[in-house]
C-alpha cells in the first residue's frame, strides 16, 4: 500500500533499487548447420570458441582442400566479439551413427576364458559422443603406433595396466592424431572397475546417457530423449553396454575371487571404427562457400533444417536472443518454405528473433529487394551483400552470407552498450574481421535497400583500410512502427523475457492486493534501470483492482498492464549549413 501524506509533514519514502541491479539473463545466440563432428540434432550449449572446437571440430579435408564450415566461421566471430553463450545444433545430410570400439580379443584377457565361454566377449563396449565416420580412423599402422586416418577431429582409447588385486584399471581418451611416443591424453579414469557396487564402476564414472530427438506423433512435436542411468562425465565417449561385471568382486576374506581375476582388460589400444554418415561435401571444391543451390547447403539440403526448426521452437527448453542458419537462402525456391518455418518459429516464440539471408552469392539490389518483400516479420532481419573474411582456422580468404558475421556485430553491441541500442553504425556495427563486400554499396544502392528493409552492410573509406560497417537495423516488418527497428524488436524481447522470469514465482500465489504489489514491486525498479540504460524515455506498469476485477480474480488469472515508450535510435541526421554574408549576426539560441 503506498504511503501518501495526510496532515502537513515531510514524508521521506525510501525505494530499494539496490536488489535488481542485473540485465537480463543473456541466453546469447543460437546457430544451426552442419559441423565437422559432434551430437547430431541435439542443440548443445557452448562457451568459447575452445570449447567449439573441442565440441564441433573446425576444419576438414575434402577432394585435397581445406574447407571451414560457414557454422565454424561464425562461431568464431560470435565469441570474438564477446558472446558469452552459443547454442549450436548440429545438422547432417541422411543418417548418421555413432563410433564405437571394435569387437575384438585384443580388448580383452582372452586366454583367461575357456573357448566357447559365454564371457568371451569384449567386456565393455565405449562409445562416441560425436557422431559420423570423422570418428573412425584404422590402425594401428606405423611403427609408432600411429592411426592411419588419425586426426585431432576423432579420438582413441587405451588400457593402462590392470591391478588384479584391486580389480582395477586405468582407461585414457587420447587424441587421434598422437602417437605412442607423443601421447595427447584428453581425459584419464584411474582405478575404475567392473563391480556395479562400487562408486568406481566404469558406467558411473564415464557416463552411459545418451540422448536422441524424438517425434509425438500425436502432436507433431519434436524433444530430445534422454536415456542412460549415470550422468556423462566424459566429453568424448560414454560407456555403450558392460558384457562382463565382477560384482563383489572380493570374497569374504578380503580375497579377489577367481571367476573375476581374469576378467579384467589387458594393456591395450585401439581406435573407433563403427561411425557412419558424413555431410561433408563432395564435387564442389573450388566453389564451395559461393555456390549454393537445391541440392547443396554445404553438402546439405534445406529440408534436412526442418527438424531442428521444429525442435529449436520450445522455448521452455531452448532459450537465445536471435538465431541464425547461415546457407539458407530466403529466394530459393527450394529454401523458401525452411526459412518461412524458421520465421514462423521466431515469431511464434515472440521471445527470440531471426537474421536470416534472403539471396545467394553473386546477386544484384533488384532481386535482394525483391526477395525481402516475400517476408513481413518484426522478429526477422536481413542484411546484404555477402562478405569475405578470413577463415579462422586456416587463413584462407572466404566469401559468405552476411547472416554468418552478424552474432558478432549482436554480441559486440551488448557488450559495448545493450541490447536496445542499434546494432549499426561505426561505434557498434563495424566488421572488423571482413575484408570486403560482395558489391560496394553507393548512397543510392543503401537508400534502396533500407526502404525495402533491407539493412545494408556499407564501406567507407578511411586512410589505412576501408571500414565495412554494418548501416541499418530495420526488421522485415513493413507496416511503420516502433517495431521495424531491430533495437526496440530486441528491446521488446529482453523485456518480456526478464519480465516473465519475475512473473514465473509469483504462479500460484494468493491472488490479491498484496501478491501484486510485490510484482510491481519487482517489476518498476528493472524497468527503471532499463529507463536509465537509454531504452525507455519513459514507462507506466498497472496492477491493481482496476485490471484485476472480481470476474478475473474467479477466474485464476492476474492481469498487468505495461505501458512503454522505447527510445529511438538517431538514424537520419540533417545538419544545415547555412552561408551568411558579412557582417550578419547570428541567431540567438
Amino acid at each position: 500500500m503506498a504511503e501518501t501524506i495526510i496532515s502537513p509533514g515531510v514524508l521521506a519514502i525510501e525505494n530499494d533499487q539496490s536488489f535488481i541491479t542485473q540485465v537480463p539473463t543473456q541466453v546469447g545466440a543460437a546457430i544451426i548447420g552442419p559441423t565437422v563432428k559432434g551430437k547430431v540434432g541435439i542443440p548443445t550449449l557452448v562457451t568459447s570458441w575452445t570449447d567449439y572446437k573441442n565440441k564441433y571440430g573446425d576444419t576438414f579435408v575434402s577432394g585435397g582442400q581445406t574447407y571451414t564450415y560457414f557454422t565454424s566461421i561464425s562461431s568464431y566471430n560470435y565469441f570474438a566479439g564477446g558472446g558469452d553463450g552459443l547454442l549450436v545444433t548440429r545438422v547432417v545430410s541422411g543418417s548418421t551413427a555413432t563410433a564405437w570400439t571394435p569387437a575384438t580379443s585384443s580388448f580383452i584377457s582372452a586366454s583367461a576364458f575357456n573357448a566357447g565361454s559365454p564371457y568371451n566377449q569384449d567386456i565393455f563396449v565405449l562409445e562416441t559422443l560425436a557422431e559420423g565416420e570423422i570418428m573412425n580412423s584404422t590402425g594401428p599402422t606405423g611403427s609408432n603406433n600411429t592411426l592411419l586416418s588419425g586426426s585431432s577431429n576423432n579420438v582413441r582409447w587405451e588400457i593402462g595396466v590392470p591391478d588384479v588385486n584391486n580389480g582395477t584399471f586405468s582407461l585414457y581418451i587420447r587424441q587421434g592424431n598422437d602417437t605412442q611416443t607423443s601421447k595427447i591424453v584428453l581425459e584419464t579414469f584411474d582405478d575404475l572397475t567392473l563391480d556395479p557396487l562400487s562408486p568406481n564402476y566404469i558406467e558411473k564414472r564415464i557416463g552411459n546417457q545418451i540422448e536422441v530427438v524424438t517425434n509425438d506423433p500425436s502432436t507433431g512435436e519434436y524433444y530430445v530423449q534422454l536415456s542412460g542411468s549415470y550422468v556423462n562425465q566424459s566429453a568424448y565417449v560414454r560407456v555403450k553396454q558392460v558384457n562382463q561385471t565382477t560384482p563383489n568382486y572380493f570374497d569374504n576374506n578380503g580375497i579377489p575371487k577367481n571367476q573375476f581375476t581374469g576378467s579384467l582388460p589387458i594393456i591395450s589400444s585401439g581406435s573407433f571404427g563403427d561411425g557412419k554418415g558424413s555431410n561433408i561435401p563432395s564435387g564442389v571444391a573450388g566453389a564451395y562457400y559461393e555456390t549454393i543451390s537445391a541440392t547443396n547447403i554445404q553438402g546439405l539440403t534445406a529440408n534436412d533444417y526442418t527438424e531442428s526448426i521444429a525442435l529449436l521452437a520450445n522455448r521452455d527448453a531452448y532459450r537465445y536472443n536471435f538465431i541464425t542458419a547461415p546457407g539458407l537462402i530466403g529466394n530459393s525456391s527450394y529454401h523458401f518454405s525452411v526459412v518461412q518455418q524458421l520465421i514462423t518459429m521466431v515469431q511464434d516464440r515472440a521471445d527470440t528473433m531471426a537474421v536470416i539471408d534472403v539471396v545467394g552469392f553473386n546477386s544484384n539490389l533488384i532481386p535482394v529487394t525483391t526477395a525481402a518483400s516475400a517476408f513481413d516479420n518484426s522478429y526477422t532481419a536481413t542484411y546484404w551483400p555477402w562478405l569475405k573474411t578470413i577463415d579462422p582456422s586456416y587463413a584462407s580468404q572466404v566469401w559468405c552470407p552476411p547472416s554468418t558475421m552478424m552474432p558478432r556485430v549482436y554480441a559486440q553491441n551488448d557488450n559495448i552498450a545493450y541490447p536496445w541500442f542499434a546494432p549499426a553504425g561505426v561505434n557498434r556495427g563495424v566488421l572488423s574481421t571482413v575484408i570486403t563486400t560482395e558489391k560496394v554499396l553507393t548512397q543510392s544502392n543503401r537508400d534502396l535497400l533500407y526502404q525495402n528493409n533491407v539493412n545494408p552492410i556499407a564501406t567507407f573509406s578511411s586512410n589505412v583500410t576501408p571500414a565495412i560497417v554494418v548501416f541499418g537495423q530495420k526488421t522485415l516488418q513493413k507496416k511503420k512502427s516502433a517495431l521495424d527497428r531491430v533495437n526496440v524488436r530486441r528491446l521488446l524481447i529482453e523485456l518480456k523475457s526478464y519480465i516473465s522470469q519475475i512473473a514465473d514465482s509469483f504462479v500460484f500465489e494468493q491472488n490479491n492486493q498484496t501478491t501484486r504489489d510485490q510484482l510491481l514491486a519487482s517489476i518498476n525498479p528493472y524497468l527503471s534501470v532499463v529507463q536509465q540504460q537509454q531504452g525507455l524515455t519513459s514507462f507506466q506498469v498497472i496492477i491493481d483492482e482496476t485490471n484485476n476485477p472480481p470476474s478475473v480474480v474467479d477466474n485464476n488469472q492476474m492481469v498487468g498492464q505495461i505501458y512503454l515508450q522505447p527510445t529511438k535510435s538517431a538514424e537520419f541526421i540533417v545538419l544545415n549549413f547555412n552561408i551568411l554574408p558579412t557582417g550578419a549576426t547570428f541567431p540567438q539560441q
